[in-house]
């Protein structure tokens, strides 16, 4: 059996990281613009509007534990994960780009066309997104060495949604309607091809850590990796802190048209979201080598909380004061990626080198699918506040908001978001693995 050594190639960590050019554009762009598309363009009801965007991602909780096992079943010559990005990212970067492309009316057929290509973009980003978070287990046994790999995604996630989420809104801003959502389409669409591509050349050539593809059947496995308790408890604390990020995603552009009332007041929180992960993952990576991944995950996580909750207080002091409880906001978020994403592969590895039997595709299967179903439910939830709050939908956006509407817009924007990241911590106390815990495995297995 090949043993990959510790130290990654620079190549190696960096090109992995491309990858994330896919992972930060699909669920951002549409989790941002996707939810207005259809209530302020297509003149679709918040709730219903809320379901359309659900249902074609809510489908990857099926899809992913099985593209998963497909993956871990892969002989492929080019290697068990490599081949689903190229295919994968090809797929989702031509269906995303037509996702814009559709009729505004009659409603019926502006909603089938979103719901068709929505679901179709859900589908191929599954058989990405699995392969491509399978993959650091069978890079690297070394705890560590999962940390530096996944500080480098996170970085260029940063970038991707940056680029993405940040001049996007921009964009539709700039082309109008109904070339500006229909650019955004192609822009990301261009985007998601370069990083599928990028992932795929750059990882070429590392032997991996081989296990034995596990036996059963998929229901089989899926039992075997529910009853791991320190898997779980990260995947329901992760679940929970992407659906309250989705929730927060959706309402950047209400916050901004209706509370704020500023040019480019979309484009500039967002930034203030995102651009801080930019400086302070490095230092993330340095709070989890000296006290453990639990521990700055927790720390980032109340960090977060902290910035959303401010936004209330800040909503009546304009868009400098908003903007800058969001970047507290981001330098939370920026640690509520990184470390979940470098425990992961932990508890996949520990399994596999426990066991001696390849499940890694199934674990991730799995956290992708409830990952994809909390950030699927964002904009749902954010809607339904919307929707209680007697939000008005129109087709040119141009309507007065009662009071009511504007509350909820806020609400849903700050106040909630931060009670579910605080709450997720509740789980997070069950996760008990730790360098030792990963060392030992490796000596059992040796």
């Amino acid at each position: 059996m090949e043993v990959s050594p510790a130290a990654l190639p620079a190549r190696v960590r960096r090109g992995y990281g491309l990858g994330s050019v896919v992972t930060g554009a699909f669920p951002t762009v549409p989790g941002l613009l996707l939810l207005p598309y259809l209530t302020d363009r297509v003149g679709i009801a918040a709730g219903i509007a809320g379901l359309v965007v659900l249902l074609p991602k809510a489908w990857d909780v099926l899809l992913n534990p099985v593209a998963g096992r497909i993956s871990d079943r892969s002989t492929h010559p080019d290697g068990r994960r490599r081949p689903f990005l190229l295919r994968g990212g090809i797929v989702l970067a031509i269906c995303f780009a037509l996702l814009f492309a559709g009729p505004t009316a009659p409603q019926g057929l502006a909603a089938t066309w979103v719901v068709v290509l929505f679901l179709a973009c859900a589908s191929a980003y599954a058989f990405f997104q699995v392969p491509y978070v399978a993959m650091p287990s069978e890079l690297t046994r070394d705890y560590t060495e999962r940390t530096r790999l996944m500080t480098w995604r996170v970085v260029v996630l940063a970038l991707a949604i940056l680029a993405s989420g940040g001049l996007s809104p921009a964009l539709r801003d700039a082309l109008g309607h109904p070339w500006g959502y229909r650019a955004v389409g192609v822009f990301v669409g261009v985007l998601i091809l370069l990083g599928s591509v990028g992932a795929w050349w750059a990882t070429k050539g590392v032997a991996p850590v081989e296990h034995v593809s596990a036996s059963g059947s998929l229901r089989d496995q899926l039992r075997i990796v529910a009853r791991a308790r320190d898997f779980r408890a990260l995947m329901l604390t992760y679940s929970i802190q992407a659906l309250a990020t989705g929730v927060m995603l959706a309402g950047v552009d209400y916050t901004a048209r209706w509370v704020i009332e500023s040019p480019g007041a979309s484009t500039a929180l967002f930034v203030a979201f995102v651009a801080p992960a930019l400086v302070v993952t490095p230092l993330w990576e340095r709070v989890g080598t000296r006290t453990g991944k639990r521990p700055g995950f927790t720390a980032a996580t109340v960090c977060f909380a902290a910035g959303a909750l401010l936004v209330w207080f800040a909503r009546d002091h304009g868009l400098i004061a908003v903007a800058g409880a969001i970047t507290l906001v981001g330098v939370g978020y920026a640690g509520t990626q990184m470390f979940p994403l470098a425990m992961l592969p932990d508890a996949a590895a520990v399994d596999a080198d426990r066991t001696g039997e390849n499940r890694v595709g199934v674990y991730t299967g799995v956290w992708t699918a409830v990952e994809t179903l909390g950030l699927a439910f964002g904009p749902g939830v954010y809607a339904l506040v919307l929707m209680i709050g007697g939000y008005v939908s129109s087709t040119s956006g141009a309507v007065e908001q009662p009071g009511s509407a504007l509350t909820a817009i806020v609400l849903g924007f700050s106040v909630l978001p931060a009670l579910l990241f605080l709450a997720s911590l509740l789980l997070l106390r069950h996760y008990r693995i730790d360098e030792a815990a990963v060392a030992a495995a490796g000596k059992d297995l040796s």
